[in-house]
């Protein structure tokens, strides 16, 4: 038995997908789809990530060999092929597929209800593609989006938090949410996606993965940083009364002046760890060694436990009043990593601030809850058709189902435009393909064919551009 290849654009697609070639209309040579989040946990999102999909994916094509693959494994799973079309592309367009792209600049914060992109056919023989191409397109926008969206909006609430409370706020917000979510996601495309959609707006991770697809795709020499941090093993391979002699390695090893390092301290009795251990015995070697030490309690309840040991760190290393009258700790800090989400982050910030406390003292480490938890319907993401030509003529379509108004999809020539208004989608004359003079999609894939020329590519117009994702001012 031949093994398949899982780079297989043709079997990048759903089984019922495989049939709609001959569903639609038969004179129909041109047809389009967007691309929308219809609302969700947000009324905004953050777009990201279609140029990782156009590079790894759309730009390398498809082969005659694809295509015999492609029709064996159809056939025997039941479903018609249309052959003639996908060889058509294969061989008379050199593998290239025949769409144009369109979509808004990544990293742009669109109000949910908008398309984000925006696909098309470019030749009459095979109108169904864009349709085909659905479910790895959506795919590859609606999760690293999503989870851009969700980091986003976390990013809101810590500046917040540190507008009232921080001296500096804009310095410290990059690293205040931490990704720890590679060991948490389904599988390590997902981890470099969202790990890189997630720096969009911080700069702090421990998914290297992430690294990874951030400079490969969008050419960041780095996008993000990390510190030596203890996990749990380090600290109980030295056994349970070893446990102060693993947090002395740890400061001996890397508490440098102006260093930075992380000590979990929930192995075993978090009250006893910080407050007999870090904060007696080890006080004086933390206090000269000039390096920020950060704590990470984990265990409990986030709220509770966070302040708890701000409070603890206090009595132990002092802390002084800023200029908005918050208290900062002396030379060390706490991160919470356990049972992190949007909600606990809020919390957390809020009691910090009631207590007196500014939100310097904390930072956050988020893992499924970032990478893994966000799903499809959490922004209600859809790819819908808008617009045909059949038999010459050019008409809007969508649907409008009763139950559901909802689900209601926008029909006609679609464009997103940016004006006094703000960003909104308008309707354009059917008999006019051109771009809204107003318009802030982007073409960022193309390949047409005319007059028997050989097929032209266009792909990644937004390359340059999107390597500013990763630049500090953005973020």
């Amino acid at each position: 038995m031949k093994p398949l290849n899982p780079h297989n654009l043709i079997l990048n697609t759903d089984s019922y997908k495989v049939s709609h070639y001959a569903q639609f209309p038969k004179g129909m040579t041109y047809a389009s789809w967007y691309i929308e989040s219809r609302g969700g946990d947000s009324n905004f999102v953050r777009f990201f990530g279609l140029q990782a999909f156009l590079i790894e994916y759309l730009s390398k094509g498809v082969s005659l060999e694809d295509v015999e693959e492609a029709k064996a494994v159809f056939l025997a799973h039941g479903l018609p092929f249309p052959e003639e079309g996908w060889r058509y592309i294969a061989q008379d367009l050199g593998g290239r597929l025949p769409v144009r792209i369109r979509a808004v600049p990544e990293g742009r914060v669109v109000p949910v209800h908008n398309p984000l992109v925006i696909i098309e056919s470019t030749d009459p023989k095979v109108p169904w593609l864009p349709g085909w191409l659905e479910t790895a397109l959506l795919r590859a926008v609606w999760y690293p989006t999503t989870v851009c969206t969700v980091s986003w909006g976390i990013r809101n609430t810590i500046k917040e938090y540190l507008e009232k409370t921080a001296d500096d706020p804009e310095a410290e917000l990059p690293f205040k949410l931490h990704d720890f979510g590679a060991r948490g996601v389904s599988s390590l495309e997902s981890a470099g996606l969202g790990g890189m959609a997630h720096l969009v707006n911080f700069m702090g991770t421990d998914t290297v993965t992430a690294l990874i697809y951030a400079r490969n795709y969008y050419g960041a020499e780095m996008a993000g940083y990390s510190i030596p941090a203890m996990e749990h093993s380090t600290v109980t391979s030295f056994g349970r009364t070893g446990e102060a002699q693993a947090y002395r390695q740890m400061l001996e090893t890397f508490a440098k002046p102006g260093a930075l390092l992380a000590m979990v301290i929930d192995s075993y009795n978090r009250e006893h760890a910080v407050g007999q251990i870090i904060g007696e015995e080890l006080r004086e070697l933390i206090q000269q060694s000039g390096a920020t030490v950060v704590i990470r309690p984990d265990s409990g309840d986030p709220p509770f436990v966070v302040l708890r040991t701000v409070q603890t760190l206090e009595a132990k290393f002092g802390a002084t009043l800023n200029q908005k009258g918050y208290k900062v700790l002396n030379g060390v800090r706490v991160i919470q990593g356990d049972g992190v989400n949007a909600d606990t982050i809020r919390k957390v910030l809020f009691l910090l601030e009631q207590w007196g406390y500014s939100a310097s003292n904390v930072a956050f480490g988020m893992g499924g809850a970032l990478l893994q938890h966000p799903h499809r319907d959490t922004q209600k993401f859809a790819q819908k058709l808008h617009l045909v030509t059949v038999d010459g003529e050019t008409y809007g379509v969508g649907k409008s189902p009763v139950d559901d108004p909802g689900k209601l999809s926008k029909k006609g020539r679609l464009d997103v435009i940016q004006d006094e208004r703000g960003i909104r989608t308008v309707e354009l004359p059917l008999d006019d393909p051109q771009p809204h003079p107003q318009s802030i999609l982007q073409t960022v894939f193309e390949t047409v064919r005319s007059s028997g020329a050989t097929p032209g590519r266009r792909c990644g117009a937004t390359a340059e551009a999107a390597r500013d994702i990763y630049t500090s001012s953005v973020r």
